[in-house]
């Protein structure tokens, strides 16, 4: 589903993804970990189509996608959540996943018609989905962190991915947020047969619900493989689980 190949990126001289490669199957659940300045974010933005790679492809259910604005490979089937919620606060919950329904089948730019009534019974339906129907009419801006990030996860699926990557999904949550949140992304994933790629630094989220882990260490995959094999790998140890190992 998913086939990254060689990819490098500099800044100023400074190598922040040195050769990486890494294949994902349909509807695999992979996990990229790694210390701080590992090179995560920077792989997803190459991924994604926010940066563009200095050498390397990124090749999308058989679609080169290399250097293509995120617009276009969201439309070719990847979406995206983001280490920072990114939300619209002062719409409703509803009102978020409608916005993100109406960009995804091209009516973001109708400016004849009554937003408010689009695609209501399809957003409405997504919100039952994630565990929000509840708060459809709350201004999203004052829900809890962890409904916000719910909701991220539904704007990203209102543009019906087959390929879902996830920055940092658990970030800031408390345990019990954290519990909710996995179990959520499991069901979801099963549900509508997505693929999966996202980075972490729970460890106990990781070997959860992870089938593959790809490490990487100042911009270099360290090492790839299934969690148990990762889990005791004598590098991986050294350099990133340390005393969690």
């Amino acid at each position: 589903m998913l086939e990254i190949q060689g990819l490098r990126k500099t800044f100023a001289g400074f190598v922040a993804v040195n050769d990486v490669s890494l294949t994902i199957e349909a509807r695999q659940i992979v996990a990229v970990i790694g210390p701080n300045g590992a090179g995560k974010s920077t792989f997803f933005n190459l991924i994604t189509g926010h940066l563009r790679p200095d050498t390397g492809r990124v090749v999308l259910d058989g679609h080169d996608v290399t250097g293509l604005p995120p617009h276009r490979i969201c439309r070719l089937g990847m979406g995206r959540s983001f280490q920072l919620t990114n939300i619209f606060p002062r719409l409703t919950v509803l009102q978020n996943v409608q916005a993100g329904l109406l960009a995804h089948r091209g009516r973001g730019r109708d400016f004849w018609s009554r937003s408010e009534t689009m695609f209501r019974d399809d957003a409405e339906a997504l919100l039952q989905s994630i565990g929000l129907a509840a708060v459809a009419d709350v201004i999203a801006g004052t829900l809890a962190y962890g409904n916000q990030k719910q909701l991220e996860l539904g704007i990203a699926l209102a543009s019906d991915p087959r390929v879902l990557l996830l920055d940092e999904p658990t970030a800031g949550m408390s345990a019990g947020e954290t519990h909710e949140t996995i179990s959520l992304l499991q069901r979801i994933a099963e549900e509508r047969g997505l693929t999966l790629l996202f980075t972490e630094h729970d460890m106990a989220v990781v070997f959860r619900i992870a089938q593959k882990i790809a490490v990487l260490y100042q911009g270099r995959k360290l090492a790839e493989g299934p969690p148990a094999e990762v889990r005791v790998n004598p590098e991986v140890r050294r350099v990133y689980l340390g005393e969690h190992a």
